[in-house]
C-alpha cells in the first residue's frame, strides 16, 4: 500500500531528521580546552570515518538513541578523513588506541571510558553525565 501512496500522490511519511548539538572538532588547541572543560562537564568525542559504512550505521544508531543536551555535555564531532592529526594527536593525548568508529568520554581531564563499532550504541552514558 505504500508504494501505491507514493505512486499516486497519497500522503507520504517524513522523517524529521534528529540533529544533535554537534562540536566540531578541527583544531589541535581544541583538545586541551575539552581536557580542561572536563573538569566540570563530561566531554564526548565521536570519530567518525565518512567513507564507512560501519561508522555511518553507527553513527545513525547512536544519533536516534542520543537523549542529551548541551546542559549535560558537549558533543564533538571529529571528520578522520579531514582531520588525521586531530585523531592522532587525540590518542597521544588521552591514551586512546584509534579505532573507527570511536567515543571517547572525558571527565576530570581523563578518559573514563571509550569505545568503537557497536559497543559505542551499547553504552549508558547516562553514567557519565
Amino acid at each position: 500500500m505504500g508504494l501505491l501512496n507514493k505512486l499516486f500522490g497519497g500522503q507520504s511519511e517524513t522523517k524529521e531528521e534528529k540533529v544533535l548539538p554537534w562540536i566540531p572538532l578541527n583544531a589541535i588547541p581544541q583538545l586541551n580546552h575539552i581536557e580542561t572543560k572536563s573538569r566540570t562537564k563530561t566531554q564526548i568525542i565521536f570519530k567518525h570515518s565518512t567513507r564507512c559504512g560501519i561508522s555511518r550505521m553507527v553513527m545513525s544508531q547512536f544519533i536516534e538513541s542520543y537523549e542529551f543536551d548541551e546542559k549535560d555535555l558537549d558533543l564533538y564531532y571529529l571528520d578522520l578523513l579531514s582531520h588525521k592529526d586531530i585523531s592522532n594527536e587525540t590518542g597521544y593525548k588521552f591514551q586512546v588506541m584509534h579505532e573507527s568508529p570511536q567515543l571517547i568520554i572525558i571527565k576530570n581531564g581523563v578518559v573514563v571510558a571509550h569505545a568503537s563499532h557497536g559497543a559505542i550504541n551499547a553504552f549508558d552514558l547516562k553514567r557519565f553525565v
